[in-house]
């Protein structure tokens, strides 16, 4: 690619992440979601995969190889926010606080269960999203000589 994609890729990068941090942090009280800032950061890296190469792309983000951890955590997280309030007998994805109940503030963000759940989905869908274009941008691996020949010596043993 040209020095101009990837200063642009570079550059686009934070503010991408930006911006899904505030699609994230807004979406529980407001229309917007876990789901749409994790596209938001996928977009990202998927751009940064195609300005720089998948090899340059993962040196420069090291995060990404706990990408699958990231979904797996996710999951569990939205699934455990969704399911804990069956265990005290009320039903699924019941949030609290209340409704009327005073929410905890950590400046102006209200902390709820509603924004655990955003949290876990958008930890899985990034976490999905990056594992994809991991393995999409991966070069396939080539087969060694010493492979090739045993498998075409155990391909010629089995037409005996």
């Amino acid at each position: 690619m040209t020095i101009l994609t990837e200063a642009v890729a570079r550059l686009l990068l934070a503010p991408s992440l930006i911006v899904a941090a505030a699609i994230l942090v807004k979406g529980y009280v407001d229309v917007g979601d876990g789901f749409a800032a994790a596209v938001v950061v996928a977009l990202a890296i998927a751009l940064q995969y195609l300005a720089l190469g998948a090899r340059r792309a993962e040196e420069e983000l090291p995060l990404l190889r706990f990408a699958p951890r990231a979904a797996i955590a996710g999951l569990l997280l939205a699934l455990a926010s969704g399911f804990f309030p069956v265990l005290s007998g009320r039903a699924p994805f019941t949030h609290e606080p209340a409704v009327g109940a005073r929410p905890v503030h950590v400046g102006r963000v209200e902390l709820m269960t509603a924004v655990l759940f955003d949290v876990g989905v958008f930890l899985l869908v990034a976490g999905a999203l990056a594992a994809l274009i991991h393995h999409l941008a991966a070069p396939p691996e080539r087969e060694t000589e010493t492979e090739a020949e045993a498998a075409a010596g155990a391909s010629g043993e089995a037409a005996r």
